[in-house]
């Protein structure tokens, strides 16, 4: 009984966006046509270079395989929560918390985009053909990698996009900060982490986790340690990360909550 709500608002909230047919499957069509862009990028790179930062074509598609079916299912899920930062301006926040449902899953359903269905339509299919290419080392192990790490990678991407979401409690103007944290950490774990250098690698790569999105999985399936010196039993890591990343989220939203002041509005 108690998901009854939370299945009638996301139910109002596809329909009310599938009754004008052609225009959901615009809508549909491009946003689907958009994310292709990243693996274009991939083919024109390999296009003038045998490998990218000691990787080869099949051994990159696989990590654009995983992040191009993580990302999309957590936009899918959690990337309205962005929009957090309009409700506390606004102070519409307020009609959220008297509610007697949870605010994350309100902010979540109220404006579900079921046309964000074709990017995760989209990136299975990419995930598919690289696995299908890619030398992967199959083995039973590999085997669960396979299903877990674009699930995880998705837990990972949706507990960044709550993180800072978050954010907008004690600063609205969030959100070109947050997209280079949510997109642009979605253009990263689509490399193999060599090619990135010093710092930027050491922060952005393993010190906030973007390596174990796509990166540290490919390599257990390819069954290559890193080049980089990363310890082989941290390939495997990957539903671990996502799960510590998601708590500290959660406890990072609840503290925002508790925060909140309404605007009076």
């Amino acid at each position: 009984m108690a998901e009854r709500p939370y299945t009638s608002l996301l139910t109002a909230q596809i329909r009310s966006q599938t009754q004008y047919r052609f225009s959901f499957g615009v809508d549909l069509f491009f946003s689907t046509v958009l994310t292709s862009l990243d693996l274009v990028t991939i083919l024109v790179l390999f296009s003038v270079n045998d490998s990218l930062g000691g990787f080869g074509g099949r051994e990159v598609l696989l990590m654009v395989g995983i992040a191009a079916l993580a990302f999309p299912l957590a936009d899918l899920a959690v990337g309205n929560v962005e929009r957090l930062r309009v409700f506390v301006r606004s102070g519409l926040f307020d009609a959220v918390l008297l509610r007697p449902l949870s605010p994350l899953v309100q902010l979540v359903a109220m404006d579900f985009a079921p046309r964000r269905v074709g990017r995760v339509v989209q990136g299975t299919v990419i995930y598919v053909v690289a696995l299908l290419h890619a030398p992967v080392q199959w083995s039973p192990g590999v085997w669960l990698l396979v299903v877990l790490a674009p699930l995880a990678g998705a837990v990972f991407f949706g507990a960044v996009f709550v993180f800072f979401a978050t954010v907008a409690f004690w600063w609205i103007d969030v959100g070109e900060i947050a997209n280079a944290f949510t997109y642009g950490g979605k253009d990263v774990s689509a490399y193999p982490m060599t090619v990135f250098g010093g710092w930027f690698r050491r922060f952005f790569a393993y010190g906030l986790g973007f390596a174990f999105v796509a990166y540290l999985p490919a390599l257990a399936m390819l069954g290559r340690s890193d080049p980089l010196g990363v310890p082989d039993w941290l390939r495997w890591c990957s539903p671990l990360t996502a799960s510590l990343v998601a708590v500290l989220a959660g406890l990072f939203w609840r503290t925002g909550v508790r925060h909140y002041r309404s605007t009076g509005s």
